[in-house]
């Protein structure tokens, strides 16, 4: 089997849509929050196509646990023991079985809230991180930055679920929070253990974590206040392994993004 596969190499058939995350990005038409007369874009039931933005996070949460999958299961081989320890690809191996749990669990609440695989595009930016040549990068990439976001996305659609009286999308979304604080307190693990002598390496790790988390707040879709559609879950963070100064960090390069998404919104209207 061959090492290091490319994102482009990933196996999926014809109902599969690839976009690039960064056309998601910079498009301000993909913002639901441009417009304020819309208010804030918080996800509630109440708000604007809240039942078409929920479908659309849904799917999201479907492709990040399939590339999830992949991620994890590619650090189970893609590295020799002495670049990965064994017992490092166990705990990869154990948040395969999870992942692919959450695969089979998003497909069937996607089709609970009346979409399904295709509907919306597909970035492969999760799988990107997974794809870096030190182990250290990928727990930070994966298991810190993107498994912590979701974090925040599940606890999120748990509270939408609540709110619009559906049991069977909170019920689900609980579940797989569960193993989401698991998976990110695996990274926060591995990462002081691997680097416990090499300040450099979790440095360089720390900062790649970093520009991950600045990328995917998407122009403020993630942040901490009204106006950001998915919350910064602090405490449930906390018990992943994240310090108080870290979630700081993150909120701060929501701020910033969103700050980066407003500007280029104001310059494509003027």
């Amino acid at each position: 089997m061959r090492r290091h596969l490319p994102p482009a190499d990933l196996a999926r058939d014809a109902r599969f849509v690839r976009t690039s995350i960064m056309e998601s990005i910079t498009d301000p038409r993909n913002r639901a929050i441009a417009d304020r007369r819309l208010g804030p874009a918080r996800l509630a039931p109440d708000r604007p196509a809240a039942a078409d933005r929920a479908r659309n996070l849904m799917h999201g949460i479907f492709m990040g646990e399939l590339q999830a999958l992949e991620g994890a299961g590619r650090t189970t081989f893609d590295f020799d023991d002495d670049e990965a320890p064994f017992a490092l690809k166990l705990d990869m191996a154990r948040q395969c079985w999870d992942e692919a749990r959450h695969v089979e669990i998003s497909v069937r609440l996607a089709e609970w809230m009346g979409t399904g695989i295709g509907e919306f595009a597909e970035a492969t930016f999760l799988y990107e991180a997974a794809c870096a040549d030190d182990p250290v990068l990928r727990l930070c990439g994966v298991n810190r930055a993107l498994e912590g976001l979701a974090i925040d996305v599940f606890n999120t659609m748990r509270a939408f679920g609540e709110t619009a009286g559906d049991p069977v999308l909170a019920f689900c979304e609980d579940w797989m929070l569960a193993d989401e604080v698991t998976h990110v307190k695996m990274g926060s693990d591995w990462l002081r253990r691997l680097t416990a002598d090499d300040p450099e390496r979790r440095e360089r790790a720390l900062e790649f974590q970093r520009t991950v988390d600045k990328l995917f707040s998407l122009g403020g879709f993630r942040g901490e206040s009204d106006e950001n559609p998915v919350r910064l879950a602090r405490r449930l963070r906390e018990l992943a392994g994240f310090t108080d100064e870290e979630m700081d960090e993150i909120a701060a390069l929501a701020d910033e993004s969103r700050a980066e998404a407003d500007a280029r919104a104001g310059a494509a209207s003027a």
